[in-house]
């Protein structure tokens, strides 16, 4: 592991400094890294093992993003160094055993979002300096602390938001991160326009549909782009840790990152098919980074699959493929017994724009309101995330035509949130027409506007597309297919006729009917 001597074993930093490390439950895998990267006679990780470690050489060859910042890929070519510059401090031989643990827990450790926040925007902050860019973020930084002040335009943003798109990329999917491989960039204008409606001055007010908002001067203020963070994207700064964790895990288990392989051409076509889907690659990361559970990794298989049809395993319903109405969506979604997500594209008022809801049980045919926990989503032109208030548990509402007469019909079709004939999102069983209305309706979710100029009245739209995704994972899936298989089989043996049972022509059912049709009138005697 390139060890230092046995005093240097027993030293109180030592042990703090494994502490530390062991703490974060990576401490094996830096003594592997360690002893694959540090010079066997110096014991140390020469500075230029570590910078190629930590190197984004990697391109894209196309972008779903109608505006795209042209100093992005200088960036990236700086990331590696700003990570070292920050955290990794090595002296005159290179970096000794403490001060690469010292510098792992800097960055990995456990510490408050905020302050992970903090390490992400210093990497980008110094990253854009190093590839001659300017910004309005301002570091300063003393011996004992340092603080993050200024700004960040929408193009700042969008480029430190694609950052964290590349560096999970690279987490998920080491194999394909090879010399100057390449990727999409995914259209991820709904997370910038956000921040801008949240945190820049008058934004609440903007012109949402307005395609330079992206382009402008509207300042971002760093103290209200932590609070938009916190809220609606706490999963952010971990893209930072999980890279620098991905990397060292690489060296440990001695892959070369830097090996060409012609593999490394085959996610650049994929962003380009996946955005067929209402559940592109970039709304699928922009939900992911509000989740921390096991959905989260799900969602990521369909944000990072290098293969469609790895994506379409998790596709449960798509009103365009599978026919629109509740019964097509009730055959498809029925016996999945684990966390969906159902996303709905609309139109009003000239303007498409998309929402989302994420239930973690599966759908039921009731006339009531069910569930234990969910969240709504604004997926476009604006995301938003929109979790349960805790207030009632009115979360989920699928109910289909009862048999028999009902003297008080309850409504038939889909709703989220609300109450029953007040729903907070409701649409009804031909997946036509989609209501929305104002959060005063609704006490289980938090309160917030669903898509640009909400108002208080109900807003009524045109349904242009329903997916269904589930994120229960392999088990859960195999589970309903062969629920699914056992109700296809009913069915067909429920449709069969036992014609043993009819075995002359008197005694058909075809007769009887004839003899009715023909004199209905007669009268028949009971033979006994």
């Amino acid at each position: 592991m390139g060890a230092s001597s046995s005093t240097e074993q027993a030293s109180p930093e030592r042990r703090q400094a494994e502490s530390l490390a062991a703490s974060t439950g990576a401490l094996t895998v830096l003594e592997k890294a360690f002893s694959n990267l540090s010079d066997p006679v110096t014991k140390t990780i020469p500075i230029t093992s570590l910078k190629e470690c930590f190197k984004l050489s990697i391109d894209y060859q196309n972008c779903e993003a109608s505006f795209k910042p042209e100093s992005f890929l200088g960036l990236l070519n700086h990331v590696g160094h700003s990570i070292l510059d920050h955290f990794f401090l090595s002296e005159k031989d290179g970096l000794n055993w403490i001060s690469f643990l010292n510098g792992y827990t800097k960055c990995c450790g456990r510490m408050p979002t905020s302050d992970s926040l903090n390490n992400l925007l210093k990497v980008f902050g110094t990253a854009i300096l190093k590839s001659g860019a300017t910004t309005g973020l301002q570091v300063e930084s003393s011996d004992s602390d340092y603080k993050i002040n200024g700004y960040l335009l929408p193009a700042d943003l969008l480029m430190l938001l694609w950052m964290c798109w590349v560096m999970s990329w690279s987490s998920r999917l080491p194999q394909l991160v090879k010399d100057k491989a390449t990727f999409g960039l995914p259209d991820i204008n709904n997370l910038v326009l956000s921040a801008v409606s949240s945190c820049a001055e008058g934004g609440a007010e903007l012109n949402i549909w307005d395609d330079t908002i992206l382009g402008s001067d509207k300042q971002l203020p760093i103290g209200k782009l932590h609070v938009w963070v916190l809220k609606t994207v706490p999963n952010l700064p971990e893209c930072l840790v999980q890279f620098i964790h991905s990397r060292l895990s690489n060296s440990a288990s001695q892959q070369d990152i830097s090996e060409p392989s012609s593999s490394s051409t085959g996610d650049s076509h994929s962003i380009a098919r996946f955005n067929n889907y209402l559940l592109t690659p970039g709304r699928a990361w922009s939900i992911s980074l509000t989740l921390r559970s096991t959905i989260r990794d799900e969602i990521l298989k369909t944000c990072f699959a290098p293969d469609i049809d790895e994506v379409n395993e998790s596709l449960l319903y798509r009103s365009s493929l599978h026919g629109k109405g509740l019964n097509r969506f009730w055959s498809n979604a029925e016996g999945y017994n684990g966390p969906i997500l159902v996303l709905i594209s609309a139109t009003s008022e000239d303007h498409s724009w998309s929402i989302g809801a994420l239930t973690h049980q599966g759908f039921e045919n009731k006339d009531t309101f069910y569930g234990t926990s969910g969240s709504l989503y604004a997926i476009s032109p604006v995301f938003g995330h929109l979790t349960s208030s805790g207030k009632e548990k009115n979360f989920v509402y699928s109910h289909l035509h009862s048999p028999g007469y009902e003297a008080k019909p309850k409504p038939v079709g889909i709703a989220f949130g609300g109450s029953i004939g007040n729903e907070r999102v409701f649409m009804d069983e031909d997946f036509s027409k989609l209501t929305v209305r104002h959060h005063a309706y609704d006490k289980t979710y938090q309160p917030g506007a669903l898509f640009p100029t909400q108002g208080y009245l109900p807003t009524e739209a045109q349904v242009l597309e329903v997916e269904v995704w589930g994120l229960g994972g392999e088990k859960i899936k195999e589970a309903q297919n062969a629920f699914q298989k056992r109700e296809q089989l009913f069915t067909e043996q429920r449709r069969k006729v036992d014609l043993k049972t009819f075995s002359n022509w008197e005694d058909s059912p075809e007769k009887m009917m004839m003899d009715m049709v023909s004199n209905p009138n007669a009268v028949r005697r009971e033979e006994r």
